[in-house]
């Protein structure tokens, strides 16, 4: 079905706009590692529940892991680990849905880096699409003059290099994808999605055990909204890797600027953070890019 991986990445924007909202107001009692734990930790369950909803659906037995996508796999697990754990450090330094909007300056990194690991060609219709997108980002976050939005390197920092290490796990997750000789490409995409949170939960899980053995307490304390994040980021990626089987990085990243404009929504109603002209200009290029990338 054409348009399929589109709306794969629409949805999955969305979910990953409540699950950041989540994660956010578990920074406050958990901290920035115990807030990042708790995607993996509760949502590897969901991911094998998917996993074995998928395989009783397809008939089809559990693909064997080879190294290529175990390689693939434990490079995009370690990103993501680093991504979230910067996104939600900066989380702490601006508003919401600047730092979004700082973190998706992955959708040029993420082009870059599919050409040179995946051999992911642009075209020019999607480099263009791509550029008009993330200038929209950058006007987005663009400091503001008076206020407590005032321009610091720490957050913008912060923010970018979480996008830069979200572009690299969205390369290796795709690599993962296509390395594994699966009948379907759901089948393909949920096995990496089950390989790589269990990954991220063994080694997050030691590392605490090891080092912060209080946070993860307060985590097994915290169950039930933690509970919740965990479906909704379970969900989220289970969305990402479908479009990351049926499409490339590049063009599913740019689609997924419009996580933007749900972020706005969250950061209005949720947090009470009011939206600069100068920010709504910013989110109309964004808009542009997307309907340009869509007809490319």
């Amino acid at each position: 079905m054409p348009g399929l991986w589109a709306i794969f990445t629409v949805v999955a924007a969305g979910a990953q706009v409540l699950r950041n909202a989540q994660q956010k107001e578990l920074t406050t009692s958990l901290g920035t590692a115990g807030a990042t734990h708790v995607r993996f930790l509760f949502g590897l369950p969901f991911a094998l529940a998917f996993l074995l909803l998928v395989l009783a659906a397809a008939g089809t037995p559990l693909p064997r892991l080879n190294g290529a996508l175990l390689t693939w796999t434990v490079v995009a697990a370690l990103a993501q680990i680093g991504a979230t754990a910067l996104l939600l450090a900066a989380m702490r330094e601006r508003s919401f849905v600047v730092i979004t909007a700082y973190s998706k300056t992955e959708a040029m990194q993420v082009a870059v880096f599919g050409l040179a690991f995946l051999g992911d060609h642009v075209t020019l219709g999607v480099a263009t699409a791509i550029a008009i997108a993330t200038a929209g980002v950058l006007l987005v976050s663009w400091p503001r003059s008076t206020g407590g939005e005032a321009f610091t390197w720490k957050p913008a920092l912060l923010g970018i290099a979480s996008g830069a290490m979200f572009a690299i796990a969205a390369i290796g997750f795709r690599g993962g994808i296509r390395a594994l000789d699966a009948q379907s490409f759901v089948v393909a995409a949920t096995t990496t999605l089950a390989a790589g949170l269990f990954i991220q939960t063994a080694l997050l899980s030691a590392w605490l055990y090891l080092f912060d053995r209080k946070t993860l307490m307060a985590i097994l304390g915290l169950w039930r909204p933690s509970m919740l994040a965990g479906f909704t980021g379970a969900f989220a990626s289970q969305m990402w890797f479908l479009a990351f089987a049926l499409e490339t990085a590049a063009k599913v990243r740019t689609l997924a600027l419009v996580e933007i404009l749900f972020a706005q929504v969250v950061s209005r109603n949720l947090f009470k953070q009011t939206l600069a002209s100068r920010e709504a200009l910013g989110i109309a290029l964004i808009v542009a890019g997307v309907v340009l990338l869509l007809n490319a």
